[in-house]
């Protein structure tokens, strides 16, 4: 692990819970000079490069949408006029200090991809395609080996949370930015539900669900660290059920961001129609 690494993961402690419970909408602009594309422009978003941006983007689209049930998977699916990759890639140009945004998509499917949901869309930011693998954590790490050592930062998004918006983009990069303590901050919520301890369908035990969050992206972190953390699981054959606990896993200190529950990723066909429904609140408001 390089030096500045090592001295990431020297801070002990727990895990504080951090972040506002509200945040603010995004701005967004309309396309006055095409009113016949009033629905799609007043949700298009400005996208932003600052001179010296510190955080990359990577936004992994390499699933095959086998739950979904769409051949080719979910990616290019539109919504509102839109596929709903474009709708993840867009909050991220909009965030002034993401100076690359790398697509991670299947081989047979990056013409496609770059053709309906990116070269469509005018982009401010550079956008780069990685070729995608078997698991998410190899998605993550073709992802990984695009970002340059100029990005301080990097963060991690599923490309099927269309919801994502650059409001929630910059508290996460801020919370690790502004801490040394933090190798990295996970977007989640609180758990609503009652959790129930399992074995062979038996049920064991009743947890107290305040401990417990739901888990969302971006996940953000310091370059060097999560390109360490990824290493360290290829060398021990380690699989982790996200990005996080790989870091967690080499000693790593992560901060946890709370952000709205509308956030979620469009898994299965009934999940668009509340995305849409989520698209279509904020053209509401926008025209008020």
């Amino acid at each position: 692990m390089s030096a500045s690494a090592d001295k990431q993961l020297q801070y002990p402690g727990t895990d504080p819970v951090g972040g506002p419970s509200i945040l603010t909408q995004p701005e967004f602009i309309a396309n006055k000079e095409n009113i016949e594309m009033l629905e799609t422009a007043l949700l298009s978003l400005q996208g932003r490069v600052s001179s010296k941006p510190h955080t990359a983007a990577i936004i992994l689209a390499g699933g095959k949408g086998e739950r979904y049930g769409r051949d080719g998977g979910k990616q290019t699916l539109e919504l509102l006029g839109k596929p709903i990759l474009t709708w993840s890639a867009e909050a991220f140009d909009a965030v002034a200090d993401v100076g690359l945004i790398v697509v991670v998509c299947p081989t047979e499917r990056m013409e496609e991809y770059c053709h309906s949901a990116i070269d469509a869309f005018p982009f401010v930011t550079p956008v780069v395609i990685a070729a995608s693998g078997e698991l998410r954590q190899e998605s993550s790490l073709a992802g990984l080996n695009m970002v340059g050592d100029e990005f301080e930062f990097v963060a991690i998004h599923d490309g099927a949370r269309p919801l994502i918006t650059p409001a929630l983009i910059e508290h996460t990069i801020a919370a690790v930015r502004g801490s040394v303590d933090y190798d990295g901050a996970v977007v989640g919520h609180p758990s609503i539900d009652t959790l129930k301890i399992v074995s062979e369908r038996n049920i064991i035990g009743t947890p107290d669900r305040s401990a417990f969050w739901t888990v969302q992206t971006p996940q953000v972190f310091r370059t060097q660290v999560i390109k360490e953390a990824h290493r360290a699981a290829l060398t021990d054959g380690f699989v982790g059920t996200d990005d996080s606990a790989l870091v967690e896993r080499i000693g790593g200190k992560m901060a946890l961001v709370q952000g709205p529950r509308n956030n979620i990723k469009i898994t299965v066909p009934e999940d668009t129609a509340a995305v849409e429904a989520g698209l279509r609140k904020r053209q509401q408001e926008l025209s008020q």
